[in-house]
């Protein structure tokens, strides 16, 4: 008996070019929007359903001075909530790395949010310890990851050069897979794909089919 799983895939493609023609638009913006779903939904990625500016926020940088999320203004921000004792963001910070070398002069920036209550210098001896290079940033308060509706990590949040919420993953992935370069590469060279608007990020849904992600003690 054929597997069902190919249907299930073709799912968020078709959906998206029903409601495009629905809508009004013609049969290249519902081939587009199709297309659209199709790699937010291979990378595992929840694309945003209505039209949000990221919050904007200032935290200090494991490496000093202070990171400010409008620093990075048109540039294709990954902003990633994570801990040191959250297994699965360990597991796929490596991956992370990655994406940030492979990308990185075409425009993309991965922000490593760490909202460990440990003193500066345990999380920067465990930064090291693995040898990540990516930008760390500590809010051990957990006001910017409020601001974020994070309850579990790792979540992660895609931004667009636009300032504005693309989408968001929860648990760990592969960032570094092939389904998750092409989704990157696509929003690059797309710029301003959502607008800008003012508001907050939606309710935080069910985790994806990722590994379970660790709840926020």
């Amino acid at each position: 008996m054929p597997s069902a799983a190919p249907t299930r895939a073709k799912a968020p493609r078709a959906l998206a070019a029903l409601a495009a023609v629905l809508l009004g638009g013609t049969p290249a913006a519902a081939q587009a929007a199709a297309d659209r779903a199709e790699l937010f939904a291979r990378a595992g990625v929840i694309p945003s359903e209505r039209v949000l500016t990221a919050p904007g926020f200032g935290l200090p940088a494991l490496a000093g001075g202070t990171v400010r999320l409008g620093d990075y203004a048109g540039r294709l921000v990954v902003l990633n909530f994570w801990a040191t004792w959250c297994r699965p963001c360990v597991k796929e910070m490596p991956a992370l790395e990655q994406l940030q070398r492979r990308l990185g002069h075409r425009g993309l920036t991965v922000l490593a949010v760490s909202l460990d209550v440990l003193p500066e210098g345990d999380v920067a001896m465990f930064v090291n310890g693995y040898g990540w290079t990516l930008p760390v940033l500590l809010d051990p308060l957990g006001d910017v990851a409020e601001q974020y509706a994070v309850r579990a990590m790792p979540t992660t949040y895609l931004i667009g050069r636009d300032g504005t919420i693309l989408g968001r993953s929860f648990g760990a992935r592969t960032w570094d897979a092939p389904e998750a370069v092409a989704l990157m590469e696509y929003l690059l060279a797309t710029p301003g794909a959502s607008g800008a608007a003012s508001g907050a990020p939606p309710e935080t849904p069910a985790p994806g089919p990722a590994e379970a992600p660790a709840t926020i003690p």
